[in-house]
Formats: structure tokens, sequence, C-alpha cells
């Protein structure tokens, strides 16, 4: 979804052949992916993060071509609304302090980002969903003006056809239609990248599935959307039905959604996603390469299927596979975020060894059920977790779970060659936020809870983001925010 395009609508014969071209592409990336050693080598990580503009009273800003103009830094981009940016940040070597390395790049971009912000009278927040947000933040004008963005509203409407539906219940209920997909673009996050070697990739696939319910019950931290407290992690439901074109009432079988956690557990190798992706999805955007770039067209299809752990394949300079990690929030800290990203990757490593083990213990369903507990219910979330041995599927508490999995994290990170330093820095911040029982998410609503003692919700919910700069600024990580 990054890449450029110059048009924003297509011709039927425009589809036709865009669909002849992913069909080739997709038989020579069988070819690619069964080169012995493909995606061999030392593992590297990436990141990016999105980012929220505010004005001074904490509303969202318009400005990110004008901040881009300002930056002019080539790590930077803009995103779907014009409220918000992206950092992407340079892939790192996996060995040493890669997360402190990521850390160093990130920091003095966010400095002078913010220094430029000022000079707009704006600020810069890292944040899942701007607590502030409101139904006139969501209309056409907020959207980025760029073809790409005009494209994918168009198709996205025209397969739908009617307002897409936002349902979701948590402490509070908000059930509205809205006809833009800048919906989609009031959820931020820090996606993580991981190389990994194509041989062993379902292996690596299958854990990080098998573990993000636990990253992302510790991590959550986007509890409110338009001034209602809903899922600990509300992106996740958000996301999902922000550009959900389906029409149930027209088969009698479920249809895949484009924001998925899957299908059921990778069986050989990573061309069974794509495979799936071209067999289950109808393209977006159909947009022919001029240059007949290798594999442009797959991978333009593959950016418009939003897995939740999307397979990546880069087929420049020699080619390989990555495993993004798309689950994170934007925030609390910069430290949060990379222990965060620490956690994924560790437990991936980790439990990829156990993958032929584990997986008859909890059938894919019921990882996809965890899935959604841990975005609902953060900390308090219980689980189906595989036992030692095992006789029945049996609910855990998710706390109880990661804590006798941070040494196995641990461990998956020591393989990677991460420093001792590094690794214990970052599940040490874990490792607070389990025995404090904190995450972003609770302490924006006990934030919240706090200020509606003494005024209503919509100065509350300013109070509380203006609380919650305050304490990102400190770069304390948010188990000491208390």
């Amino acid at each position: 979804m990054g890449q450029a395009l110059n048009k924003d609508h297509f011709s039927p014969a425009e589809h036709t052949e865009y669909r002849k071209r992913i069909q080739q592409q997709l038989g020579e990336l069988k070819t690619v992916l069964e080169q012995p050693g493909f995606s061999d080598g030392p593992a590297s990580i990436g990141a990016e993060l999105e980012l929220y503009i505010t004005d001074k009273q904490g509303l969202p800003a318009p400005l990110n071509e004008q901040l881009l103009e300002l930056m002019q830094h080539p790590l930077l981009t803009e995103e779907l609304n014009r409220f918000n940016l992206e950092i992407n940040l340079s892939p790192v070597s996996a060995a040493g302090t890669p997360f402190q390395a990521l850390q160093s790049e990130l920091l003095p971009i966010l400095s002078k980002l913010k220094q430029k912000a000022a000079s707009v009278d704006s600020e810069i927040v890292a944040i899942g969903i701007l607590p502030t947000l409101d139904s006139t933040h969501l209309q056409r004008d907020f959207m980025t003006d760029r073809a790409r963005y005009r494209a994918l509203t168009n198709e996205l409407a025209a397969l739908r056809g009617e307002p897409f539906l936002v349902d979701i219940n948590g402490q509070d209920s908000l059930k509205m239609g809205c006809d833009e997909v800048t919906l989609e673009g009031a959820n931020t996050s820090f996606q993580v990248h991981l190389k990994v070697p194509a041989e062993a990739f379902a292996r690596y696939y299958n854990a990080a599935q098998l573990s993000t319910p636990l990253v992302l019950a510790v991590a959550g931290n986007s509890p409110t959307f338009l001034g209602q407290r809903l899922w600990q992690e509300t992106r996740i439901a958000l996301f999902k039905q922000s550009i959900d074109a389906r029409h149930p009432g027209l088969t009698q079988w479920r249809q895949p959604a484009r924001v998925t956690f899957g299908h059921g557990w990778l069986r050989d190798s990573a061309w069974e996603l794509f495979a799936e992706n071209v067999a289950l999805y109808r393209p977006l955007l159909p947009y022919l390469s001029e240059e007949n770039t290798p594999f442009a067209e797959l991978c333009l299809h593959q950016g418009t299927v939003w897995s939740w752990n999307r397979p990546v394949f880069e087929p420049r300079h020699g080619g390989h596979l990555r495993i993004e990690y798309r689950t994170l929030p934007a925030g609390p800290s910069v430290v949060d975020m990379m222990a965060n990203a620490a956690l994924a990757i560790g437990l991936t490593i980790a439990l990829a060894d156990e993958i032929p083990q584990l997986l008859p213990k909890i059938p894919f369903p019921y990882a996809e059920f965890n899935f959604y507990r841990a975005a609902q219910k953060g900390l308090d979330a219980n689980i189906l977790w595989p036992q030692s041995p095992q006789h029945s599927l049996r609910e855990s508490a998710v706390v109880d779970v990661i804590g006798k999995l941070l040494p196995a994290a641990a461990r998956g990170l020591q393989v990677l060659n991460v420093d001792s330093s590094e690794i214990d820095r970052l599940m040490s911040v874990i490792e607070q936020r389990l025995s404090r029982k904190i995450t972003g998410a609770s302490w924006q609503l006990e934030c919240l809870q706090s200020h509606l003692s003494s005024c209503d919700k919509q100065k509350a919910l300013h109070r509380m983001l203006s609380d919650y700069k305050e304490r990102c600024a400190s770069g304390q990580p948010v188990s000491q925010w208390r």
C-alpha cells in the first residue's frame, strides 16, 4: 500500500490484466521460495510507527503535508488521514542491541518532528486511537489527497454499496455508520518486521500467531473511540469493521474479511498465504506496473489484505521473507513499544521449535478466540492455552501465561544473539506491567475516570490526553506513570 499510484479509477481491461499478472507472479513466487537457502542468513528487524498530529487543544490537526514539507526527511511519509504521519525505521541486525538501534534512530526524528510541529502550533502523539476524535474528523476532507487513498476509497465503497457499520461493545457501546475509509485511519500502530528463512517460515509464522494474543494483552493502548470506552485494544474491532465490504445477507456462508487473524494454521510454506489471498480476495487496486517491476502486482495485492500477522516478500537485493506484526498499537512511550516488539519476536523464536507439539493442543479457532479476548479484556482476559500434559482445553489467566513464558521470550532473543543487557532491560518493562497490572489502555481508562469526577466526558477526555502527552514526554514506561 506504500506504492505510489498515478490514478484512482481502473478500467475492466486493467482488472483483467491485473488478475492475469498476479496469477503468473504467484507461480513465479513458488519457484523463488523453493530455492534452497532462500531468505537464509542473519535475522534483521524493522519497524514503522504511525503518529497523530493534534492542535494545542488536543484535536486532530490536518497538517501532514505541511509537516512533510518542513521535515524533508526520507524516513517520514504521509498516512491515510491528514492528521497522521508514519516513520519508517531502517532495518537493523537482530544481533547485538537491535531495539536500542531502532530507538536511537527514532528519537531524533521524533524530536525534530515535534519541533517542526510546534512551529505550526501543533503537537505529535503516539497513541492507538486519539481520545478526542469525533465524527467530524472522519469526513472525506480529512483524507490525504493522494491517488492511492482515493482509489482505495472508491473501490471499497463500490464493493460495500452502503455505509461501513461499526458496532463495538465494552464499558460503553458504539453503533454507527460511516461512508468514508477515513474511519480506518483512526487506528495508528507500531508495526514490526522480522526477517525469517523460507524453509522455517511456517513454524515461525504459526508461533507468531499463537503468541500474538499474549503480546496484545500486555500492549493495549486504544481503549476509547468517539468518546466511548470500548475494548482495551479497540483498534482490533475498529480496523476490521471500518473497511468491511462484505454483504452477509447475500450468502449462506461466512465470507472472508479483508482484515483477518487468518483461516487456519500454516501447513508448509509462506506461498500458501499468498495463494490464499489471491484466491479469496478480489483485487482492490488493479494498478499495472508500467516498468513491469518483478512481483509489483502481487505485492500490491498482498498490501490490500490486512492480516494481523502478514507475510511480506521482498523481491529486491536477492529477496527475502518477513513476518510483519501488525497488532501492536502506537505508544505509549518509545521504550514500551520496543519492549512489545522484543516480546513478540522473542516468543516467536522460542515457540517455533515447539509448534509441532503445541498445535494439536489448540485448534486454530481457539487461537482466534484468544486474539479477540485479549483485544477486549487486555490483562483481565482468560485464554485457552496448551498445557503439558493436556487432556482437555482449559482457561488460564493471560497474565499467568505471559509471566510463565517471559523466560522463554528471553531465550528466543538469545537465539538471535541479542545482548543480555538489552533483553533484561526490555523484559523488565513487561514484568513491571504484569506485576502492576497496567497497560497504556488501563492507564488511560483510570485517568479518564479520575477526571470524570470533576467534569463532563468531553472535557475529561481532553484532560486525559493532556496527562498522557505529559507522561509520554518523560520517556518513562507506562508502568511507572502512576
